[in-house]
């Protein structure tokens, strides 16, 4: 499944199932047809930086924040080259906006250092990718039993963000992974589903996310998520609430 996940409001906004001998790539731009994406920010993953994906969001009037690895060998060295060489003098050449978070929790100490700027000349294949604007680097250092671990990602921007905003675009990405996929995995034991005949496992794969959406955006008991998931099938009123949004 390939789905779409709004940070704000916690719904899984659409999802296609990958055929067997097809991958992610070719099924994005088809989850983004269906999509609304006027005014929208579009996260997307290393596998989804697609030229055409990205024309795709662009022409929906949406903007698009898409990581950079390997796959675009050329752009992601271009870009790793100009930070690096503008990292002896912390930046002072460049017009880089910059960002800083730190917290400490869970046994970790996290910092978060994130920058942005308008796409510099040196950025090769620049000119392939629609409304190419700005790029961004974020930088995760975190401590945990005395060692520390390092993690450097970047990025292409199609629109002007201030560093803050990136980071927040960033690091909301990963909210399907924490508030989706680990709950339909943990809470809803996803992952021990036998269910296989025809399309009934994609069927009951939009059933659980439909549940979740709708438990996820119902805030009047403040129990558990595996209670709350239960409770509707004792309580009626509850289940009421749930199901009409209230």
């Amino acid at each position: 499944m390939v789905s779409a996940w709004a940070t704000a409001n916690h719904i899984s906004l659409g999802k296609t199932v990958v055929d067997q001998k097809s991958n992610e790539i070719t099924e994005i731009p088809e989850l983004l047809k269906i999509l609304e994406l006027s005014i929208c920010l579009v996260t997307i993953d290393a596998m989804g930086c697609q030229v055409n994906i990205a024309q795709e969001i662009v022409d929906a009037d949406g903007n698009y924040v898409l990581a950079v690895k390997g796959n675009q060998k050329s752009l992601h060295n271009s870009i790793c080259r100009y930070f690096k060489d503008h990292q002896s003098d912390d930046l002072a050449r460049a017009m880089v906006d910059r960002h800083r978070t730190h917290e400490r929790g869970h046994g970790r100490d996290e910092t978060r250092l994130y920058f942005t700027c308008s796409v510099p000349e040196t950025i090769a294949d620049q000119q392939r990718w629609p409304q190419l604007t700005a790029i961004g680097k974020a930088v995760n250092m975190t401590v945990r039993d005395g060692k520390e671990t390092r993690e450097v990602r970047v990025y292409i921007l199609s629109q002007a963000l201030s560093a803050r905003e990136f980071g927040e675009a960033a690091r909301n990405h990963w909210a399907i992974e924490n508030r989706c996929h680990w709950q339909l995995g943990v809470t809803f034991q996803e992952d021990q589903n036998r269910i296989c005949q025809g399309h009934a496992d994609a069927n009951f794969n939009v059933m659980c996310r439909m549940a979740l959406s709708m438990l996820k955006n119902n805030h009047s008991r403040r129990v558990g998520f595996k209670n709350k998931r239960m409770i509707p099938a004792l309580d009626e009123g509850y289940l009421t609430e749930v199901l009409l949004g209230k």
